[in-house]
């Protein structure tokens, strides 16, 4: 796990990342990861001192298997609150379970993520929400018609992208068209996160951009 500013961290989970927020009233996770994650994370909180059950809230950027897969798991683990869009939350709670990918190759990749438990939410937010004193929600979609990134006011701002944006090298990207609901969505919420002001930003997938990161978002909007 990684400090990545004071007291946000970033945990490599295979191909997707899981953030780590120290606030004064608990721990608050940014997604949770693929099926069976929750032991990993649990071991990367001892490691800077940590524990699960100091989780309070877990704030769910989308959907996707890859970023809510270990969900139902930590929020037994922690009793943490889970707090969702209100468009993605159908696909959370089972309610409207997703579609499996389609094709050999989209099978294949469904049994190598495995199951995903569905479970209860305990807040909808929408975009301009506070779930959490600092963070505010932005509804960002595109990728799924719920994404939420967060923008932390913390170290002249940190977002928390999701998967509304990637990062390779340092450079800014929107997120792949195969597995984007609305490539043409996905693109205005790419340039909505370049009008905010931060300084930093963390991905679902890619390395974190420090630095007047938004910049990176501004070129990657002006192509």
């Amino acid at each position: 796990m990684r400090e990545v500013v004071d007291g946000v961290f970033e945990l490599r989970l295979g191909y997707v990342n899981v953030h780590l927020v120290v606030t004064d009233d608990g721990l608050v996770l940014v997604d949770t990861g693929l099926p069976g994650r929750a032991p990993v994370i649990e071991r990367a909180l001892r490691g800077v001192r940590r524990s699960l059950g100091e989780v309070r809230t877990v704030l769910v950027t989308h959907h996707h298997p890859d970023h809510v897969g270990s969900l139902a798991e930590v929020k037994r683990r922690s009793g943490a609150r889970l707090v969702a869009h209100a468009a993605d939350a159908p696909h959370i709670t089972g309610a409207f379970p997703a579609a499996a990918p389609a094709g050999a190759l989209g099978r294949l990749v469904s049994r190598m993520i495995g199951t995903v438990e569905p479970t209860k939410l305990d807040q909808l937010v929408p975009d301009g929400g506070e779930p959490v004193p600092g963070f505010t929600a932005l509804h960002t979609p595109g990728h799924t018609r719920g994404h939420l990134s967060f923008l932390l006011d913390r170290a002249g701002g940190v977002l928390f992208a999701g998967d509304a944006a990637a990062s390779r090298r340092g450079r800014v990207s929107g997120p792949p068209r195969p597995v984007t609901a609305d490539p043409a969505q996905a693109a205005a919420s790419l340039a909505r996160l370049a009008e905010r002001e931060f300084e930093v930003a963390v991905f679902g997938h890619g390395r974190a951009v420090t630095g007047r990161a938004v910049e990176a978002f501004r070129a990657a909007v002006a192509g």
